[in-house]
């Protein structure tokens, strides 16, 4: 599953994955993020919902690889 908050500002970030989170079932859902307090709110999120967390960042831009 993935979700693009790429050039969105928070809240909206962490509200669309909680969008994904909320209908996830299995696999791993990326988060595509711009914004370094994005990439520290999501984080935050998906660690509370039981998530781990896999960081990347490439020019700017973060991956976040979230786990079950």
């Amino acid at each position: 599953m993935l979700v693009d908050a790429r050039g969105r500002s928070c809240p909206e970030p962490v509200v669309l994955t909680k969008k994904a989170v909320d209908s996830y079932k299995s696999g791993d859902i990326e988060v595509l993020l711009d914004a370094q307090v994005a990439v520290e709110n999501v984080t935050r999120f998906a660690k509370n919902k039981g998530f781990s967390v896999k960081k990347s960042e490439e020019e700017g831009e973060y991956k976040l690889i979230l786990k079950k």
